[in-house]
């Protein structure tokens, strides 16, 4: 069996932005770097399942700011209507190490990761997977890990070109999630908005060091850094941990002046379920 296994290292840095700001960045960026092959026009979907201790442990080490910490997540990339057993997602660890984010991860079947992760099973797997793949079933045993959050959201994605081919730049939108009903295939699962919808985060990825022309543009638009997780968010959102300093508050990011009268909205952050 080949090998279905992938691991690298990357420094990342995360930008909250309006959706509209974001659009016109992204053009701006499109002239010097190249759609990502796998990132149609108005994105794809993007859904990860977080497991985490019943004391939360994972959340805490990020709101500690430990030097190495880790979090075990389940991805599906594209809709959720069309998710099987037979679907393929990723079982990825993703760590922290100092100031490199690292991620390894595994492709399998949708049934055969939950085998892993929620029954506890070793489940078929290639000489060079098996490292990996034993290390994922001893957290999941010994940490007593369990199905905490579900996130989602609409990802665009672009990718440096000639000297700059270690460089990715995404834009997530319509950032959602629920904190029950963990199967991605549930037919009307009741989502809501973890981040206002009128914003986007922006993340910058390089393997190395980041363009110059990047941080004169950041600069140049007055971006300013924010240190969010999207798990993070979601777990504060739905009332698991007290806010912390990390936290998106919808208060200090007011949706823009209406210009013209608008349809009634049923995507409240915090009120309505959506999609």
């Amino acid at each position: 069996m080949a090998s279905r296994l992938h691991a690298f290292n990357r420094f990342e840095l995360k930008y909250l932005v309006p959706v509209e700001e974001a659009a016109e960045i992204r053009d701006e960026l499109a002239e010097r770097m190249d759609r990502d092959l796998h990132s149609p026009v108005g994105g794809y979907g993007v859904w990860s399942l977080y497991y985490d201790t019943p004391q939360l442990r994972f959340y805490w080490e990020k709101i500690e700011g430990l030097k190495f910490r880790r979090k075990l997540r389940i991805r599906h990339y594209g809709d959720l209507d069309a998710v099987t057993d037979d679907s393929p997602v990723r079982v990825e660890i993703k760590q922290r190490v100092n100031r490199v984010t690292q991620k390894r991860r595994i492709t399998l079947p949708y049934g055969v990761a939950r085998g892993l992760c929620d029954e506890r099973r070793m489940v078929k797997h290639s000489p060079q997977e098996s490292a990996f793949v034993q290390e994922v079933l001893e957290l999941v045993v010994r940490l007593n890990l369990q199905p905490t959050a579900i996130t989602g959201y609409q990802r665009e994605a672009l990718v440096g070109r000639d000297a700059d081919t270690g460089l990715r730049v995404t834009f997530d939108r319509r950032v959602r999630g629920r904190d029950r009903d963990f199967h991605f295939g549930i037919a009307t699962p009741q989502n809501r908005f973890t981040i206002p919808p009128h914003m986007s985060v922006m993340e910058i990825k390089v393997n190395e060091r980041t363009p110059h022309w990047i941080t004169d543009l950041a600069a140049r638009r007055n971006l300013n850094l924010v240190r969010i997780s999207k798990y993070v968010q979601s777990v504060e959102a739905f009332g698991l941990a007290p806010r912390s300093v990390f936290h998106v508050n919808e208060a200090d990011y007011p949706p823009p002046t209406p210009t013209h009268k608008q349809p009634a909205q049923h995507d409240a952050p915090s009120k309505a379920g959506v999609q």
